[in-house]
C-alpha cells in the first residue's frame, strides 16, 4: 500500500496538477517582501550548511541573501497580485477583424514540484470583438503568470483566460513549447524533450480557425 510521501512524489515526479489555481495560502501576504527574504536567506543558510558547503568562503557569503531576493523578487514575483500587469486595451477603431499572433513569447518559469526552471515559447492569439489589447501586454502577462511556481497546464490556462477577461471574448488561444529541467536535467536525463500544451477558447475550438492558428505560429520569422 502506497504511503503519503510516496503518493506526494508520484504527484511530483509525474508532473500532475491538482489545483487549477496557483495554490497560494490566504495569509500569503501577510509580510512585507523584505521579511520574506530575511526569513528565506536563513532557510538557504541552512540548506548549504547541511549540504556541507562552507558559507564563509568568499564565493558562498552572499549566496543565501541572494537567493532569497531572487525568490522574491524575481523568479516567484508573480504570485504577488500587486505586481499584476494592467492589461489596457483600446477600441478596434480601424476594424481589424482577423486573427492577431504573437509568437515566440519567452516563457521563464519554475516546475512547482522540483523548483527547477521551466524555459521555452509561448504563441497567444486572439480575435477582436471590438477591443485591442497593446501587443507588449501579452507578454507581460506570460511573464506575470510564469514568474511563479507552475504547471505548464495551468500557466496556459491562466493566460488564456486573463486575456478573455481584459478583451472580452472568449477568442483566445495559446499553445506553449517548453523544456521542463526536472525532465532534462535529472529524472529520466532526456535532454531532447519539450512539453507542448494548449488552450483553445471561443472561434479557436473550430477545426478551420485552430488550423489557422497553429499554421501562423509554424512560420518560421527571420529578420
Amino acid at each position: 500500500m502506497i504511503n503519503n510521501e510516496e503518493f506526494q512524489d508520484e504527484i511530483g515526479n509525474n508532473h500532475i496538477s491538482t489545483n487549477a489555481k496557483n495554490p497560494v495560502r490566504d495569509d500569503a501576504f501577510a509580510i512585507t517582501d523584505d521579511e520574506k527574504i530575511v526569513r528565506i536567506k536563513k532557510d538557504v543558510e541552512n540548506i548549504l550548511t547541511t549540504l556541507g558547503m562552507d558559507l564563509t568562503d568568499d564565493s558562498m557569503k552572499g549566496t543565501p541573501n541572494r537567493v532569497a531576493k531572487m525568490f522574491v523578487k524575481e523568479i516567484f514575483a508573480g504570485l504577488n497580485p500587486a505586481k499584476k500587469p494592467k492589461a489596457s486595451t483600446f477600441e478596434n477603431n480601424y476594424k481589424y477583424g482577423e486573427m492577431l499572433v504573437e509568437k515566440n513569447i519567452t516563457v521563464y518559469s519554475t516546475c512547482e514540484h522540483h523548483l527547477l526552471p521551466i524555459i521555452g515559447r509561448a504563441h497567444v492569439a486572439y480575435i477582436s470583438n471590438g477591443s485591442v489589447i497593446g501587443l507588449s501586454k501579452m507578454n507581460r502577462i506570460v511573464e506575470y503568470y510564469a514568474k511563479r511556481p507552475q504547471v505548464q497546464e495551468r500557466l496556459t490556462m491562466q493566460i488564456v483566460q486573463e486575456m478573455q477577461i481584459a478583451l472580452g471574448t472568449d477568442d483566445v488561444a495559446c499553445v506553449i513549447d517548453a523544456k521542463h529541467l526536472c525532465v532534462n536535467s535529472r529524472g529520466i536525463g532526456d535532454i531532447e524533450s519539450s512539453t507542448v500544451t494548449s488552450e483553445f477558447g471561443g472561434k479557436f475550438k473550430e477545426a478551420q480557425t485552430r488550423r489557422e492558428f497553429l499554421d501562423y505560429i509554424k512560420l518560421d520569422t527571420k529578420f
